[in-house]
């Protein structure tokens, strides 16, 4: 039975077309992914869903009955609801007053609020579910992996027909993946229908009935999973072959650049060491909480290590913000987009030179406009941004190219060593080759580049050297192509003893 019906759908902004001509349909109990390169269109086709903002053209039917959102809450009421790929819960209030945020009055006794029941119907839900979170933890401290499980159980506590998913397993361990996958099953068993974004390709496979492919705001195709090959979807979305995915160069390595000796924070990683040399990819596997995120931060000044030291080229330097990290030549792409990342009321331009002012200002101490515009422009053609122009909102920005938008603010400030937290989360299959060919040419420049990355076949395919975090401690280490996945997973997981490596 067919829940939901999109005919026709066109999107217009300005000059811009962001959809044209869409048309796909929902069965009930179904989970159908939607695939494509970022801008294809698929974040503009869930907002009309959402009531986010209505079609140019077009019409929609759900239960065949018209439908016509005026906006998320009326969406929410019509029994559609959606997971989104940036993080929009309350940082200041608790788990289980950003899973029921708005519906206060269900937890109402005598008048008053009363958070004990607030905070049991959630640990049912939680239970429920299979999702280990504690609903009285405040959710400024919780990890991405964490909030990311408070947005899926926010969006299924609805009880909506249809759920929306944009990247949901983008931040998430192997075992919280685990967790959606049995959630997803559950949801369609119910016979409710999940429509399911992810750049991740096997989940597709994983996961899905059916797959519509979008591409420049165009719907590609609509098939079933069963029968299609990995390399067809592919040439699908990118319209063209992707061939090597993990495009790693064989560089020659220069001296040694980064040294990190000894470095500790009490309860969170401790006695770190290990170098990188010009010209090479040293990455970082590990569960999510393992100490990668951690350890980065402290390297970089976000959040300072109790103990250890940090040398650039031979020499011990201090960061104590990011800031003096930059002034050391230490560039780091941030891992949460949202939180450290972009600056929603700036615009492309702005969020790119964010860290490079002081290389376009003149003697006087005023930015160059002129020199502004140019290098911006520039790093937007070389990173191809899809972008309406450099004076365009981030916010308008599909989160891959946000992400793109990030990577060039890293590399406008010419480090010497770039440090890469999650570089191709939320990124399509043919935006990640081009991150990756970006890697290989900050290398043979001679930059040191760490790479982390939750996606092991892609930490393993770029790095030259490989180390192993588990419970704050480099458990493991690999020269390139030494070491089997199976081999990797089992030392992130604790399988291989307690031999940790300083």
């Amino acid at each position: 039975m067919k829940i939901l019906e999109v005919n026709h759908i066109s999107k217009n902004f300005y000059s811009t077309h962001a959809l044209s001509d869409v048309s796909f349909d929902l069965m009930e109990g179904e989970v159908l992914a939607l695939a494509g390169e970022n801008g294809a269109g698929k974040s503009t086709m869930m907002n009309i869903l959402l009531g986010s903002f209505p079609p140019t053209k077009g019409n929609m039917s759900l239960n065949g009955e018209p439908y016509e959102p005026k906006n998320p809450s009326d969406a929410l009421g019509k029994g559609i609801s959606m997971i989104h790929q940036e993080l929009c819960l309350v940082p200041s209030m608790t788990v289980a007053e950003n899973v029921w945020i708005g519906r206060v009055k269900n937890f109402m006794k005598h008048g008053l609020y009363d958070y004990r029941q607030c905070e049991a119907a959630t640990q049912k839900l939680f239970d429920s579910y299979g999702i280990d979170v504690n609903p009285h933890e405040t959710v400024k401290n919780l990890s991405t992996a964490q909030m990311q499980m408070v947005e899926i159980a926010r969006a299924i506590s609805y009880d909506s027909r249809i759920v929306i998913m944009d990247e949901p397993t983008s931040a998430l361990s192997d075992k919280e993946v685990q967790v959606l996958y049995q959630i997803i099953r559950r949801l369609t068993a119910e016979n409710r229908s999940v429509l399911f974004i992810s750049h991740k390709l096997e989940e597709v496979f994983e996961l899905a009935d059916r797959v519509v492919v979008f591409r420049d705001g165009h719907m590609i195709v609509q098939r079933d999973v069963k029968g299609l090959t990995m390399n067809e979807l592919i040439n699908y979305i990118a319209g063209r072959k992707v061939d090597n995915i993990y495009p790693k160069q064989d560089l020659e390595k220069g001296e040694v650049v980064l040294s990190v000796r000894n470095l500790s924070k009490t309860g969170v990683y401790q006695d770190i060491n290990f170098d990188v040399r010009a010209g090479e990819i040293v990455g970082f596997a590990g569960l999510v909480g393992a100490g990668r995120t951690e350890i980065m931060q402290g390297i970089y000044g976000i959040v300072v290590p109790d103990s250890g030291e940090v040398l650039v080229d031979g020499k011990a330097v201090r960061n104590r913000s990011p800031r003096e990290a930059l002034d050391n030549g230490i560039a780091m792409v941030t891992e949460d987009r949202l939180r450290q990342g972009v600056v929603k009321k700036m615009n492309v331009e702005k969020n790119m030179t964010l860290a490079y002012f002081y290389k376009v200002c003149n003697k006087l101490g005023f930015i160059s406009q002129k020199d502004e515009d140019h290098d911006t422009e520039d790093m937007i053609g070389r990173l191809s941004v899809k972008t309406a122009g450099k004076d365009a909102p981030i916010w308008s920005l599909s989160g891959g190219n946000q992400q793109k938008v990030m990577i060039g603010r890293a590399l406008m400030t010419q480090p010497k060593v770039l440090i890469m937290d999650e570089p191709t989360r939320g990124v399509d299959v043919g935006a990640k080759s081009e991150i990756y060919e970006y890697c290989n040419m900050m290398a043979k420049q001679g930059v040191a580049i760490v790479l982390i990355s939750s996606d092991l076949p892609e930490v393993m395919g770029m790095s030259d050297r490989l180390n192993v975090i588990r419970e704050g401690k480099i458990v493991a280490r690999h020269d390139r192509n030494e070491a089997s996945a199976e081999q990797i997973m089992a030392e992130m997981f604790g399988l291989r003893g307690e031999n940790h490596v300083n």
